[in-house]
């Protein structure tokens, strides 16, 4: 059964291809055998009007304003002595005690076959 399924689906694959290559070549000979279609008149090309001409510029620029030289910043104060925090020492954990040894469960071989 699931060989004909493979054989059908491999059937219809192959029929697809052939019936869209029938298409193709139909249309490629349609579009072969169309009149001498008339050709397209050429655009004019669009002239770029004439740009404005750029002003000169003098060579050297004037100097930068100087700006007033500010009076120094006074210093910060200094910080007040923070004591730094410390955490009381943490309670010892006990050990958890061993667990003892899982007993093995005995398996049973089976019967020798005849």
């Amino acid at each position: 059964m699931a060989a004909y399924s493979n054989c059908s689906i491999l059937f219809a694959i192959i029929a697809l291809l052939s019936l869209s290559s029938i298409t193709t070549s139909r249309a490629a000979r349609s579009l072969l055998q169309l009149p001498n279609l008339p050709t397209i008149p050429s655009l004019p090309q669009p002239t770029v009007p004439q740009l404005p001409n750029i002003p000169n510029f003098p060579a050297a620029l004037p100097p930068l304003p100087t700006l007033p030289t500010a009076t120094p910043l006074p210093s910060l104060p200094t910080l007040p002595f923070v004591p730094k925090m410390t955490l009381p020492p943490m309670p010892s954990i006990p050990s958890l005690p061993n667990m003892p040894a899982i007993p093995t469960i005995p398996t049973l071989s089976p019967p020798p076959s005849n």
